[in-house]
């Protein structure tokens, strides 16, 4: 029988090791050729697509609340949405978000 430890260190390689070929294929195989322009065309939206798939689930089910929708966190997405779109700047997103977190957890007592 394998002991836990055992265990523990081959998943750990085997992940390693994935992460290295998948890295490798992109940076080491065709990392200094010319990509095809309809490529470098959807690779353009990785970010895009990433991004709301990561802020989602802990905007609609926050670890904090233990899963139930939180009005502070989801006010806080939506202000900081609507500021990124209406002004474009990244940092002013974030700090207005932040704001309004922070000032819906103050007025819900969501702080303690």
């Amino acid at each position: 029988m394998i002991s836990d430890d055992v265990k523990v260190w081959l998943i750990i390689g085997v992940l390693a090791l994935g992460t290295f070929i998948s890295r490798f294929s992109f940076l080491g195989l065709i990392g200094d050729r010319e990509l095809p322009e309809w490529i470098l065309r959807h690779l353009r939206y990785t970010a895009v697509a990433v991004l709301p798939a990561l802020i989602a689930p802990v905007v609609l089910f926050p670890p904090a609340t233990n899963g139930e929708v939180d009005p502070a966190r989801l006010s806080a997405a939506i202000v900081t949405l609507a500021v990124g779109v209406w002004t474009r700047n990244v940092l002013w997103a974030i700090v207005l978000g932040a704001a309004t977190l922070y000032g819906m957890l103050y007025l819900t007592g969501g702080f303690g």
